[in-house]
């Protein structure tokens, strides 16, 4: 198996009109791993996808999608990898049995290796199987375009904002196939989201994109550890009379009548914390500490590019 299941180098793409959607992007994916693709509106996500699919023509730059060069050997890049699009493309007169068959026969799957109903039956669509995919619901079409990203059986799957506008019921559905064809087969999976619990959930290593340039690029335990942000969150026994306050301190009242107090961990350590809520003369009926979670690092990161 290759180290990288994506390797990218200096990738850039400039539209008609002079707008850079990419500014020589560099970025590898290991292999085996569920990895975040992030970043906010415009920011060349979709770009780069569309780019490592085959659907967009690169300005400059390699890519290469399981050690397979995309210039020089453009169909193996491409049977490397299965997309699920963000939007629903597909054809209403299709069933869903059908549409899996004619996207294996695009990809020169033979019939003895199609896997139509089993790829059904992992998504749930076994019943459906022979009803036209203009009567599916819109929870449905979604399973039905991860199916068809599978019938190639790919290395690498892209799912582009996959869980945007579903129930919950399909969003654990769509977990549970990712994590186990991770887990079973060894699937590299790339996932773009702007659900950031998500991505702080499932990933392993993130990326974040904004403005066409890499920003951050890390595992998620240690993005999580660029923020060194804290917030004690005091019960006090009655209600407080003045707020506590010292160096590095950020105290203020919440509806609920509890005490945040926000303060940065490498300067300030939680002794200092309670002893300045002492020294305000406030009793303490409980306690708790608040982290920063994925989404402020997002913001931090994409505020200050």
């Amino acid at each position: 198996m290759t180290q990288d299941a994506i390797r990218i180098e200096g990738l850039k793409k400039t539209y008609a009109g002079g707008k850079q959607a990419l500014k020589g992007i560099d970025l590898t994916v290991p292999a085996g791993s569920i990895f975040g693709l992030l970043g906010p509106n415009g920011a060349g996500k979709s770009t780069m996808i569309n780019i490592l699919a085959g659907l967009v023509t690169k300005s400059a730059g390699h890519v290469q999608i399981w050690g397979w060069d995309q210039d020089r050997n453009p169909r193996q890049s491409r049977a490397a990898i299965g997309v699920m699009p963000q939007e629903l493309n597909l054809d209403p007169f299709f069933t869903p049995r059908g549409a899996l068959e004619v996207q294996a026969g695009l990809y020169g799957v033979p019939k003895s290796q199609r896997r139509s109903d089993e790829i059904l039956e992992m998504v749930g669509l076994s019943d459906k199987a022979e009803a036209y995919a203009r009567t599916l619901s819109g929870g449905m079409r979604r399973r039905l375009l991860l199916a068809k990203a599978l019938v190639h059986a790919p290395q690498v799957l892209v799912l582009d904002e996959p869980t945007a506008g579903v129930d919950i019921e399909l969003r654990q559905m769509l977990w549970s196939n990712v994590r186990k064809l991770n887990r079973d087969n060894g699937m590299t999976i790339i996932l773009t989201t702007h659900y950031l619990e998500e991505a702080e959930e499932m990933c392993d290593e993130i990326a974040i994109i904004n403005h066409g340039q890499l920003v951050a690029r890390d595992s998620t335990a240690n993005l999580l550890g660029q923020l060194d942000a804290k917030t004690m969150v005091i019960h006090p026994e009655t209600p407080a009379d003045r707020l506590p306050h010292g160096k590095g301190l950020i105290a203020e009242t919440r509806e609920d009548g509890t005490i945040a107090i926000s303060y940065r961990a490498r300067e300030t350590g939680a002794e200092a914390v309670l002893e300045a809520v002492r020294a305000a003369g406030i009793r303490i009926r409980d306690v708790r500490t608040e982290q920063a979670d994925l989404q402020d690092v997002f913001l931090s990161l994409t505020r200050s590019t």
